[in-house]
C-alpha cells in the first residue's frame, strides 16, 4: 500500500508524490527498485530533488527504560532538476542498493515485527516535504537462512526480534543499530542456556554471526552472558554442513566458563573462526543484552517450524542519530498504522 501526501509546505495546489515499490521482498545488499509518480499541482513547479530515505523502528536505552523510535539509515537521490507543468504526471523509475546490514523483516514468509520503510521526499523551490512512506519487506541472505535453518533443526525456537541502537564492539558494523533474534534453547542445551541471541553483520565479503547465550548458574556460580563471533562466507552455502557447524558453535559458546568485556579491536578471523571475547556489560557501544521483541526469515520447511513460532509486533517513538524526534515518530507511526 502507498501513502499519498500533499506537499504541505506549499499548501493546497502543490504537487503530490506516490512511490510504488516493485513487488516481492528484497535482500540485504541487493537492489531496491520501483517508480516515483509525481502529480503536478495547480501551477508549474520546479522539482529540485526527489529523495528516498530508508527508515527503521529501533529500540534505545533512555534513562531507566527503553524507548522505540525511527532512524534514517540510508539516503538516495533518485531524480530532480526539472520543471513539472500544471497538472502534469511523471513517473521516474529508480534502482537503489540496500546496505548489507539491512535488517531482515521476515523468515519463511512470516513477518518478524521488524518495521522498515522507504520514505519519499520532494524539494520544490527551496521547500521540503517528506512525501509518502512505504513499508519495506526484506528476506534473509542465503547464509543467514542457512544458519537459522540449522538452529531450527537443532531445536531452537523463535522468541522475538528487535533492532537495538548501538554498535557491536570489535566489529566493522556500519549502521547505527543492529538486529537481535532471540531464540528459546534447544532441549539438549536447556540445562545450560536460558536463551540464545543471534546477530548478523553482513558485508560484501561475508558475514559475522554473533552469538550471545544467557547461561544458567550452577551450585557454586551465578548465571552470566557468554558471547562469541564467527565469520562465514557468502560463497558455497549449499555445500556446507550447517547443522554440524552451528552445533559446534553452540557447544563452544556454552562451554565458556567466564564473562569478559565485550570491547575489542578488529582482528583477522577466518571462516568459521571464533571471536575471542565474551559479553560483560552494555554501555551503548559494545554488544549488550536487554529485553527485546521480534524476528525470523523466509521460506517454509518443517525444520524451521519452531523458529517461526510467534512474532510480536513493534511500536514507535522517534530517534534520529540518537536524538528523540517526535516529528519522525508521528510520521512513521501514523503511516504504518494506516497500512494496518
Amino acid at each position: 500500500m502507498v501513502f499519498k501526501r500533499l506537499l504541505g509546505s506549499l499548501g493546497v495546489g502543490g504537487p503530490t508524490v506516490d512511490t510504488v515499490l516493485d513487488p516481492g521482498p528484497v535482500r540485504p545488499g541487493g537492489p531496491l527498485t520501483g517508480q516515483v509518480h509525481i502529480q503536478g499541482g495547480s501551477s508549474d513547479f520546479d522539482i529540485e530533488r526527489i529523495t528516498l530515505d530508508l527508515v527503521a523502528r529501533v529500540e534505545a536505552e533512555h534513562g531507566d527504560g527503553e524507548h522505540e523510535g525511527a532512524v534514517v539509515f540510508d539516503h538516495f537521490t533518485v531524480g530532480g532538476g526539472f520543471r513539472l507543468a500544471e497538472g502534469e504526471r511523471r513517473s521516474l523509475p529508480f534502482t537503489a542498493h540496500l546496505p548489507w546490514e539491512t535488517p531482515v523483516t521476515e523468515l519463511y514468509g512470516q513477518p518478524l515485527g521488524i518495521i522498515l520503510g522507504v520514505r519519499t521526499g520532494l524539494e520544490v523551490a527551496g521547500a521540503k516535504d517528506k512525501g509518502d512512506l512505504d513499508q519495506l519487506t526484506v528476506s534473509p541472505l542465503p547464509v543467514q537462512e542457512a544458519v537459522l535453518e540449522a538452529l531450527g533443526q537443532l531445536g531452537f525456537g523463535f522468541k522475538s526480534a528487535d533492532l537495538e541502537l548501538g554498535h557491536v564492539g570489535g566489529t566493522g558494523q556500519r549502521l547505527p543499530f543492529y538486529q537481535e533474534i532471540e531464540l528459546t534453547p534447544a532441549p539438549q542445551y536447556a540445562h545450560a542456556v536460558n536463551e540464545l541471541e543471534v546477530t548478523f553483520l553482513a558485508d560484501p565479503g561475508g558475514m559475522d554471526v554473533v552469538l550471545e547465550a544467557d547461561k544458567r548458574g550452577g551450585f557454586f556460580s551465578g548465571g552470566h552472558d557468554a558471547l562469541t563471533r564467527f565469520t562465514v562466507s557468502h560463497d558455497g552455502v549449499e555445500h556446507r554442513d550447517w547443522y554440524t557447524e552451528v552445533d559446534a558453535w553452540i557447544r563452544q559458546l556454552t562451554d565458556q566458563r567466564t564473562s569478559h568485556g565485550a570491547h575489542g579491536s578488529h582482528g583477522s578471523y577466518g571462516q568459521g573462526e571464533p571471536y575471542p571475547w565474551s559479553y560483560g556489560h552494555h554501555d551503548g557501544h559494545g554488544y549488550g543484552h536487554s529485553d527485546h521483541h521480534h524476528d525470523s526469515h523466509h521460506r517454509s520447511g518443517p525444520s524451521t517450524g519452531a523458529i517461526v513460532g510467534g512474532v510480536a509486533a513493534g511500536v514507535a517513538v522517534g530517534i534520529v542519530g540518537g536524538m528523540v524526534a517526535a516529528e519522525v515518530v508521528d510520521e512513521i507511526g501514523d503511516a504504518f498504522e494506516d497500512e494496518d
